[in-house]
C-alpha cells in the first residue's frame, strides 16, 4: 500500500538534510496519513486520509 493520501493524492516529497558543515544526504518527508473510517457512496470504509484532508472537511466520517 503506497503511502498516499487517498483523497487528494498527496505522497512523500523528498529532498536533504543539510548539516552543519553542508553535508548532504537524501531523506523524505511522509504525510500525516490517519485510518479513518468515512462514509463514501452510501457505505462505511476505512480510508487512508492526510490530516489536510480531515481539516478540510473534504472527508464525512462514520459514526
Amino acid at each position: 500500500m503506497a503511502r498516499q493520501c487517498e483523497i487528494c493524492g498527496k505522497s512523500p516529497s523528498y529532498g536533504n538534510n543539510v548539516s552543519h558543515a553542508h553535508n548532504l544526504t537524501r531523506r523524505r518527508w511522509n504525510p500525516n496519513l490517519q485510518r479513518v473510517h468515512a462514509i463514501v457512496n452510501g457505505a462505511r470504509k476505512t480510508l487512508r486520509v492526510c490530516t489536510a484532508c480531515i481539516r478540510a472537511g473534504k472527508v464525512t466520517k462514520a459514526a
